[in-house]
């Protein structure tokens, strides 16, 4: 297991759009929930225990290059513990470019599926330092923001990254996401079964049972958003729950 995944991790999302803090539901632009400043909310969860934290530029992510790079940069300026940031990374050189920075890890989604050796590239300079996102909406990987399919399932496409160098992949699926209606593992065990790299889950956490239960199917870690916002529970009581078992 990557390094950073010694131990089950629950990692609070912070989804920058407009350059407020968001989250969407089910990835659709005009859904969503705003939570106010960025560099608030991860000094917020850095104080109730977080480990590392999960940056998105959702702008970026819909329109293919970073438009929320001011907030984002103010984050990484005001923490100190390990960042991974997605949305609108679309090259090597926009990876090198921010871990340079100081930032942990990038996630790249759309760039790994239309060009798998990139994970590769970026990880020979940077190793240990790329999470590839697949995100999945009715069983078939999409990019661009959630909104083209890439016309392969989530496990065809985990397999490319075993022997590219990945940290982890980072398995949205976006039919449950950002609703707090509960998660679905059955995707997160064929994920685990079908590759090496740690399996971090994201979407539709909406109780501690999720998490537990995300933590059974043998995920790594998992991404938790609306929830925690939503104060469905707290940051400290997932991890202990987490940390239980």
């Amino acid at each position: 297991m990557s390094q950073q995944f010694a131990e089950f991790e629950v990692i609070p999302a912070v989804d920058v759009q407009d350059g407020e803090v968001v989250q969407l539901v089910q990835g659709e632009r005009g859904t969503e929930k705003r939570y106010g400043d960025p560099v608030a909310a991860a000094k917020r969860w850095i104080g109730a225990g977080a480990r590392s934290l999960h940056l998105v530029d959702l702008d970026g992510a819909f329109e293919g290059e970073r438009a929320n790079a001011d907030a984002i940069d103010a984050v990484l300026e005001a923490v100190d513990v390990p960042t991974q940031l997605g949305g609108g990374i679309r090259t090597a050189s926009d990876a090198f470019d921010l871990l340079e920075r100081g930032l942990d890890r990038v996630i790249l989604g759309t760039a790994a599926v239309e060009d798998p050796d990139i994970v590769a590239e970026i990880s020979a300079e940077y190793p240990d330092s790329v999470v590839v996102s697949l995100d999945a909406k009715d069983g078939e990987v999409v990019v661009e923001g959630w909104t083209e399919g890439a016309g392969i399932t989530p496990v065809d496409a985990a397999r490319r990254y075993d022997d590219l160098g990945a940290a982890a992949i980072l398995f949205t699926n976006v039919d449950v996401e950002g609703q707090l209606e509960g998660v679905r593992t059955d995707p997160v065990r064929d994920l685990v079964a079908a590759t090496d790299v740690p399996i971090v889950a994201s979407g539709g956490v909406a109780s501690l049972e999720d998490v537990v239960a995300l933590r059974d199917a043998g995920a790594a870690a998992v991404v938790v958003g609306s929830a925690l916002y939503e104060g469905r529970f707290t940051l400290e009581a997932a991890q202990r729950v987490a940390d239980d078992g």
